[in-house]
């Protein structure tokens, strides 16, 4: 199994360099081989199109899934699984949201905003300024949070057209 995924990793990397990409992350879960590819600006569909052919005419031409498996190339979308060095590297500024493996002291789940992060450790800076420093390997889970912000109502906002205003006055 982790062969074909080094085979598959090393088969990424060179089409996504070749295309100007970057791979994020190769996983195999479940019969699914995924790759997640990425690049500064974020990825479009026509980028992930290209992609997807060539690592699959690549993947078929050297047997790397054995037949068995499906591959499947996306982007790593807007809330990122958080694994490697790199991965929290990346995200700090971002807010995450981190499970902690059972037994390791605090509570469990740390949400807020990643603070550092090195090979090593990370630091979370959640809501009511606590900074907890937890170790790569406490982390059982880690995700960046993508905050949703509500937008504004057309026309609202509070202030109003002079069209509007003058409307608002002519009934009076």
């Amino acid at each position: 199994m982790a062969g074909r995924t080094d085979t598959a990793r090393e088969i990424a990397h060179e089409v996504a360099t070749a295309l100007g990409l970057s791979v994020y992350d190769v996983e195999e879960a479940g019969g699914t081989l995924r790759v997640l590819l990425d690049r500064p600006g974020g990825i479009d569909v026509d980028a992930l199109t290209a992609a997807t052919r060539e690592i699959s005419r690549r993947v078929d031409e050297e047997g790397a899934l054995g037949g068995a498996a499906t591959l499947e190339v996306s982007s790593p979308g807007l809330e990122r699984r958080l694994r490697t060095p790199a991965h929290y590297a990346g995200a700090v500024g971002e807010r995450v949201k981190v499970k902690t493996r059972p037994g390791v002291e605090g509570e469990r789940r740390v949400d807020g905003v990643l603070t550092a992060a090195d090979g090593d450790s990370v630091s979370v800076t959640t809501a009511d300024g606590t900074v907890r420093t937890l170790s790569v390997d406490e982390i059982e889970r880690a995700t960046t949070e993508f905050v949703w912000e509500a937008a504004p109502k057309p026309g609202g906002g509070g202030r109003r057209s002079a069209q509007s205003t003058e409307q608002s006055e002519a009934r009076r």
